[in-house]
């Protein structure tokens, strides 16, 4: 598996994906997140790699020296095989990488339903936080 950076030839695969992998609610908000993150800051943007498939798809975000990890996809058929983990470790990579070390969730009701997973990490993610208006609309 390979995670890389997502590239404007991967966006039928992810949208894709995103459709499969979410609720149609959580897809429909994510993809306002999608575009608006394509803009700002398409870097934040991973994708994961299997024998040439998109099996998984992270967004994140920084805003005023704190990343966040806005989202998390992984297709059905991959799940439970370390995509998800490694997406985030990915992310994490490069929230150092731009000297934000201080990561949170985005917490909504989407991301509640994963909190387990992200409390599997353990201290490598500090907090759950609710954004005051949804990264889609996030200013800059």
């Amino acid at each position: 598996m390979r995670i890389r950076a997502f590239q404007l030839a991967d966006y039928k695969s992810v949208t894709e994906l995103l459709e499969v992998a979410l609720s149609e609610e959580c897809c429909e908000e994510t993809m306002g997140a999608f575009a608006r993150q394509l803009s700002w800051d398409s870097e934040l943007i991973l994708v994961a790699e299997r024998e040439g498939a998109i099996v998984g798809a992270m967004i994140g975000t920084i805003d005023q020296n704190k990343g966040y990890l806005y989202r998390v996809a992984v297709h059905p058929d991959n799940r439970r095989q370390g995509v998800g983990r490694a997406l985030v470790a990915a992310m994490n990579q490069r929230f150092r990488q731009r000297n934000v070390f201080k990561i949170l969730i985005a917490g909504d009701k989407h991301n509640e339903l994963l909190l387990p997973f992200y409390q599997s990490f353990g201290e490598l993610l500090i907090d759950f936080v609710k954004l005051s208006k949804p990264l889609a609309i996030m200013a800059v």
